[in-house]
């Protein structure tokens, strides 16, 4: 968090900068933002490091060969991108120049099939405004949140999150697909040792869900062993229905003919939240609307 104790006043903060340390933030480049801003990579360079001399923090870090955004960067960067919309809202008031900026979502691919579409036809039966969809995993969803790329974001939460107000929108169980012909199809419910001797189509490591299920099968000492690594709900569902293996996934999805859903309690349930910054300029109506069709407020 940027300290109070900085000897800071408005005046002193220069929106080039601001503008040159945003387009830095999404390529994480300085030559890439440079050519896009059509600058000099020094001038940039500098741009960047005035800001964050002025406002008395780091803006970014090196790990390794990469770069990568502070916490205080983040911080900068949302904040810096709500003060340049601000100023195109103005200017656009002022000449009488109507635009309808698009309201931007961030969540993963099974959210949208499966969850959030309700809330998205509501969203654009009442409002103006396109919807930009952004599909990330939870990781990338909070941080774009947080950053200020996205107004609102849909995950499965786990724990608190800085920065962050989470307001729960769904508690999701899990179901095993299987094929029909399977010799657990047909029941309503499966247990862990149940799984033994079973072909698992997971998502990569290190996703929640793959690390959940490692978990709950090697605590249990079921034999069992990875058929395919495929991240996203339906290529999973999909994979079970050519035969390749059975797939642990929420039970809100969709499920062809060709496969059938067991519930299995003993993995729990997924708390799904939509996302919003704690702190920010004030959001705008059509972003209070897409909140509250979320939320149900």
């Amino acid at each position: 968090m940027i300290s109070d104790r900085i000897d800071f006043k408005p005046q002193d903060l220069n929106l080039e900068w601001v503008a040159g340390f945003i387009a830095f933030a999404e390529h994480l480049n300085f030559t890439h933002a440079a050519a896009q801003l059509h600058i000099s990579q020094p001038a940039l360079h500098m741009h960047v490091q005035k800001l964050s001399r002025t406002l008395g923090v780091p803006l970014y870090q090196r790990r390794g060969k990469a770069l990568e955004i502070t916490p205080e960067g983040h911080e900068v960067l949302a904040c810096g991108r709500e003060l340049l919309a601000r100023g195109r809202e103005l200017r656009d008031s002022l000449h009488a120049i109507e635009q309808v900026k698009p309201v931007v979502m961030c969540s993963g691919e099974g959210a949208y099939l499966y969850l959030l579409g309700d809330a998205i036809r509501r969203f654009q039966a009442r409002c103006r405004a396109p919807l930009q969809l952004l599909a990330r995993n939870a990781e990338d969803t909070v941080t774009a949140v947080t950053s200020g790329e996205a107004d609102v974001g849909v995950v499965p939460v786990t724990s608190r999150m800085p920065g962050i107000y989470a307001e729960p929108i769904a508690n999701i169980g899990q179901m095993l697909v299987v094929p029909n012909a399977h010799r657990l199809a047909g029941r309503k419910r499966i247990r862990v040792t149940d799984l033994a001797g079973e072909r698992l189509i997971v998502p990569p490591r290190p996703r929640p869900q793959r690390m959940a299920i490692e978990s709950l099968l090697n605590q249990a000492g079921v034999d069992w062993r990875v058929s395919v690594e495929v991240h996203g709900w339906p290529a999973m569902i999909h994979f079970v229905s050519l035969g390749v293996g059975v797939a642990l996934v929420n039970d809100f999805c969709r499920l062809p003919r060709s496969v059938q859903g067991i519930a299995f309690p003993a993995i729990g349930h997924v708390t799904y939240c939509a996302l919003r910054r704690a702190r920010g300029l004030g959001d705008r109506r059509e972003v209070q609307t897409l909140w509250r069709l979320l939320t149900g407020e």
